[in-house]
This record gives C-alpha cells, structure tokens and sequence, in this order.
C-alpha cells in the first residue's frame, strides 16, 4: 500500500484512499513543513482538512456558513462488551434521501421561479449529509447567487410541512420514508443483548420525527421513544417570532451530535468511548462519529467511497448482519 501520510490518532492513509494532499489549510493557518506541521490532507470531499503534527493531529471542519472549527484528533478502536450502538438516521436506519433531496430541488426551483428545474449529479454530495442551510449554500452559490439562505429556508419549510403533512394525512410522495432492509432485526438482536441504542440526526425534528413514526409503524415496532434509549436531532429551526435552537451550525461533520448522544443521551463518559460505535452511511456523518472520538462503522450505499471518507471507517458493511458479526 502506497503511503500518502501518516495522521496521528488515526494511522497510515493510502494514496488510494480519496484524501487530497495540500500545502496548507484552506484558511491559511497551518502549512506543511511549517510550525511543527508534517502535513496537512483534506477528505475526498474537502470538507474536513487534517493536520498532521508528529505526536498529535487537528481536524479543521469547514464551513460554507462561516463558522469553521478545529477538534483534536483522537485514536479509536472497537472493544468489548459493545455498550452503544449510535445510529444515524436518514439512509442507514431510513431511506429517505431521495425525498429530502427532491425538498432542496423544490426550492431551489422556488428561488429560480422555474418549476422544472432540477439538480445535476453533481450536486449531490453537497445536497445530503450535512444541514439544511449547508445545502441551500451551495444551491444558491451555484444556481442563484443573488438570493440569500433566509429566503431559501422559507421556501424549504414552505414545501416541507406541506409534503409531511400530506404524508402523515396518508398521501404524498409515495415510499418516502421506508426502513433499511434488516433495520428491524436488527434493532431487535441490540435489545436483547443489552446494548443501548441512541439514534442520531443532523435533520430537525420536525423533519426526523415524521421519518422515524414511519418507519416504526411499517416496522410494527410500537413507540419509538421508548424503544430508543436516546433519539438527538438537530432542534427547531429559528423562524421569526418564534425561538430555535442549536443546530445549524453544528451539525455532521461537527462531533457535537454523536458527543451528546453518548455522553448526555446515554450516560458514556469519555474514556469507555471504545465500547461505543457509530453506523454512518454518509461521508459528513463518519467524521462527525470519528472526531466524536468514537469507531466508525460505514455502511454502503450513501456517499462514503465518493466523499473520500472511506479511510476513516473501522470497518465498512453492507449489511446489518455484517456489522453484528463485528460486535457479537
């Protein structure tokens, strides 16, 4: 395996891995062969950007919002007794991409006043796994740099109660919401080996909660609040005249979701960390688990491979049977 660098707390990353190699940090601050640095490499997707020193590493979260934020970099590993199985919420416990991508192209054609646009390829990767202002950002950079990301929210929210509520009511987009094959096996082989369960989501709650009753009714599960041991969103959007709460800012591949899910949600404190792991299907969500400071199991079908985070997975699964397998 060719070499690209070595980035403490983590290890070897291969040339193939999909990491960038850079010269210094997108801010200017850290710059290879400068100030202690050996390194300094992005994920695939350049969302993150690593640097590496000799005995310790940063991690610097960018941000389109202008909030961008450093975490250190903590090594990881997977020990038994498995205690917490953090869950993320749309594509690896539902399906349910398709729609909230088909929400942002909605709005996107709102601020165009074209009804029939649609989104390229190529936006994807920046239109799922991260926050809802995060996506409307690049829609507006890209497609209409005139309009502004408070107009866009209102279109967003505009469409999206009326597309939830059409669902809740029994109509609307037909299988919006449907749970992962095995989702319900299993959620049901973690009970009965007494591991917690806490599910995770960068989306607002009054995105997440239509997903997750959906899904626990089509799973015939009963109440999905005292089935999960902790369920962490990303709040309530700030509108005007009504109070919001945190969660634009912070959300995947900001740790702060996975954090407090563990330690607040499910009482782990930070050094039983290796006896916790995360279930990710997006690129945004596997740095979130790992700067967390927890193992990061990806799950295939999202944008892993393409976001060139796939370096950063202890393992990577195709099934839920797989991922048992790893912590039986």
């Amino acid at each position: 395996m060719e070499i690209l660098t070595t980035i403490p707390g983590m290890g070897p990353i291969a040339k193939s891995s999909g990491f960038i190699s850079l010269d210094r940090t997108s801010d200017g601050r850290f710059e290879a062969g400068k100030q202690g640095v050996v390194s300094v490499v992005a994920t695939g997707d350049r969302k993150v950007e690593f640097v590496a020193f000799q005995e310790h590493a940063l991690a610097h979260v960018r941000s389109s919002m202008g909030y961008p934020a450093y975490y250190p970099v903590h090594p990881v590993a997977i020990q038994k007794p498995v205690k917490a199985v953090l869950m993320d919420l749309d594509g690896t416990s539902v399906h349910s991409e398709d729609f909230w991508i088909w929400i942002i192209q909605l709005t996107t054609a709102s601020l165009l006043g074209r009804p029939e646009f649609e989104l390229e390829d190529a936006d994807l990767p920046y239109v799922s796994g991260h926050s809802v202002s995060e996506h409307l950002q690049h829609c507006i950079r890209k497609y209409c740099p005139e309009k502004s990301v408070e107009e866009a929210r209102n279109y967003y929210f505009e469409h999206t109660h009326r597309e939830l509520q059409a669902i809740l009511d029994g109509q609307g987009r037909e299988n919006a919401f449907t749970p992962a094959p095995g989702l319900k096996a299993f959620l049901l082989a973690l009970k009965r080996m007494n591991i917690k369960i806490g599910l995770v989501t960068s989306g607002l709650f009054e995105k997440a909660w239509p997903e997750i009753i959906s899904a626990f009714r089509a799973m015939d599960l009963g109440d999905p609040r005292a089935f999960y041991d902790a369920v962490i969103t990303a709040g309530f959007p700030l509108r005007q005249g009504d109070p919001g709460t945190l969660g634009e800012l912070s959300p995947k591949p900001h740790p702060w979701l996975y954090a407090e899910t563990c330690r607040v949600g499910l009482g782990i404190p930070f050094e039983d960390r290796h006896h916790v792991i995360g279930l990710e299907d997006s690129g945004a969500g596997i740095c979130s688990i790992r700067l967390a400071g927890f193992a990061a199991i990806g799950m295939a079908g999202g944008n892993i491979p393409q976001s060139g985070t796939r370096a950063l997975c202890a393992q990577y699964c195709t099934s839920f049977d797989e991922v048992l397998e790893l912590i039986r």
